[in-house]
């Protein structure tokens, strides 16, 4: 699990390119299912180049440092899971990215902005205190939260843990900004507020903010495919599995609200899901 860090730096850029072959794969899907041809599996990365080439312009300098900021952040947090690092650090370096970001949106004069980045804000508030408690049964299961200690341990950690791989597919279902709770930042078209918290991006800082989405998805897939680590094939179909179930949702609910959801399947109501498995392995 100790990578040089040249290695490191390779898987970076690999997790980058999978990243976006994966977005493009959401696109294509997506299209498909509702009777569109959709575009080609390469379009992020063509959307990207184009964003690269474009002059930069911004309405106020702290977007330039806090773009920046959450592509740094994101990436060390891949970083660290990669080299079998702490598992609650990678939480935190994540946050600090998505707070970055969220200054950002809320350094300028925007209302879309605005309310998009207070959006992104209640967000985290909701799904981060499920991963500490996912991270919670992993350590438990382990003796430690780090990933290195994962991968020694000599059976799945699903069948140990699936109350908190459900737990954990809504928190996968925020961070990937699928619906119902796309609602801070969505590129589909009934999101009501443009892209809300990505309204003032643009040029070569929105592509650092894509790339920076792209390497969270692999991290997100990556913990979801650490509760099957001990083989590559079973790591791969679960990755791939939460993956095209997160696709199906998201076009599944399109037409539903997130105050829907809430209701029917109350944030709370998944941390008690955790909270029981927590109990069970406690009593185990």
């Amino acid at each position: 699990m100790t990578l040089p860090i040249i290695g490191t730096l390779a898987c970076l850029v690999l997790a980058a390119f999978t990243g976006g072959l994966l977005g493009g794969i959401d696109r294509r899907l997506t299209a498909r299912l509702q009777s569109r041809q959709g575009p080609p599996i390469l379009q992020p990365f063509l959307d990207v180049a184009k964003l690269l080439g474009k002059t930069p312009s911004v309405t106020n300098a702290w977007i330039v440092p806090c773009a920046i900021l959450t592509l740094a952040s994101t990436a060390v947090a891949l970083a660290i899971l990669l080299r079998g690092g702490d598992l609650l650090l990678i939480l935190f370096v994540l946050a600090a990215g998505a707070v970055f970001q969220t200054a950002g949106a809320l350094c300028v004069p925007s209302p879309y902005s605005h309310l998009g980045a207070h959006r992104e804000l209640l967000l985290m508030l909701v799904h981060e205190p499920i991963l500490i408690l996912v991270f919670t049964g992993i350590a438990m299961c382990t003796g430690s939260f780090s990933v290195a200690d994962v991968f020694r341990e000599q059976a799945p950690l699903l069948p140990r843990m699936p109350l908190c791989f459900l737990a954990l597919g809504y928190a996968l279902t925020i961070r990937l900004r699928k619906s119902p709770f796309d609602f801070a930042a969505s590129p589909h078209a009934h999101q009501e507020l443009v892209r809300g918290l990505l309204t003032e991006y643009a040029g070569p800082y929105l592509a650092l903010l894509e790339i920076a989405h792209w390497l969270e998805t692999v991290l997100l897939l990556g913990v979801c495919a650490l509760l099957w680590h001990t083989s590559l094939l079973g790591m791969a179909m679960l990755a791939l599995g939460s993956f095209l179930a997160e696709i199906l949702l998201d076009n599944a609910t399109a037409r539903l609200t997130w105050q829907w959801m809430v209701r029917r399947m109350s944030p709370l109501a998944v941390m008690g899901l955790a909270l029981v498995n927590l109990l069970w392995l406690y009593v185990a």
